[in-house]
């Protein structure tokens, strides 16, 4: 499957940007292929579903703007060399949630700014670098104001000569009270690749309840030496321990039909490993 036969079935809808509101059919998830520069302002409360994806290498900047009560889920899928800049704002009330899956050598960092009260913002990210690839996730997430949650959750896998990178702030403003922020990364590192992690936490504000963690480590022998007792091979059993690794993430994609086609890449990139 591919998203332009998703395209021509119907079951999404292109688009190139601009204003969503009441009079934009958001009843099917919204598809951007291969931005140069994408901005979109989301002015309405319906749920709104929105796809893109990199298929051919480029330098790429997203601008996403929630209004009061806007609702958005975004699912980003890169599988061409990228440096792509995204960057959310979120009003009063609203919420977005993001699954970012990095299958290539690409360079992507989030921005996140909570500018209104009662804003959540939810990031669930992987990134799998194969060969000589480098691939970077870098998250921002900036408390503005008081009364905001975020939620940053980011895996990355690394084999070969490859490099996996997470470079991630949690940042609090001085008036930012009640914020609740998390951050976690987890990576694997295979065959003597190798994966940078550098989380920060910056808090300005003194009634918060902010976490965060990060660990790297490599594929669980004991495991694999438990499914090779009953018949696998070590290279099987070591491709199920990793699949189950980052499907944690890709579970967590909320846009159907769009979810199926992911899952489709995720398992071709990890036959790579």
């Amino acid at each position: 499957m591919t998203i332009f036969e998703l395209l021509e079935q119907g079951a999404v809808l292109p688009f190139a940007g601009g204003v969503i509101d009441s009079s934009t059919d958001v009843s099917r998830p919204l598809v951007v292929v291969n931005p140069t520069r994408l901005s979109v302002d989301v002015r309405t409360s319906e749920p709104v579903h929105l796809a893109v994806l990199y298929t051919e290498s480029r330098t790429s900047s997203v601008e996403i703007t929630l209004a009061e009560q806007a609702h958005v889920s975004l699912v980003e899928i890169y599988l061409a060399k990228t440096l792509s800049a995204v960057e959310i704002r979120q009003q009063r009330a609203s919420e977005c949630h993001i699954l970012s899956a990095v299958l290539c050598g690409a360079n992507t960092s989030y921005k996140i700014g909570l500018l209104g009260d009662h804003c959540a913002s939810e990031l669930d990210a992987v990134a799998v670098a194969t060969g000589d690839e480098h691939a970077t996730v870098a998250v921002e997430t900036r408390h503005e104001v008081a009364d905001c949650r975020s939620r940053s959750w980011v895996k990355c896998v690394a084999s070969g000569r490859s490099t996996g990178e997470f470079r991630g702030l949690v940042y609090v403003a001085p008036d930012a009270q009640r914020t609740d922020a998390e951050q976690q990364n987890r990576n694997i590192e295979l065959d003597g690749a190798r994966i940078v992690a550098t989380p920060q936490l910056e808090i300005y504000a003194d009634d918060v309840r902010c976490s965060h963690g990060s660990t790297v480590g490599y594929a669980d022998a004991e495991a694999i030496f438990y499914m090779r007792q009953r018949g696998l091979s070590e290279a099987d059993a070591r491709r199920l321990q990793i699949e189950g690794f980052v499907r944690d993430v890709v579970g967590r994609c909320r846009t159907a039909p769009i979810c199926a086609l992911l899952d489709e890449r995720v398992v071709e990139k990890l036959s790579e490993i």
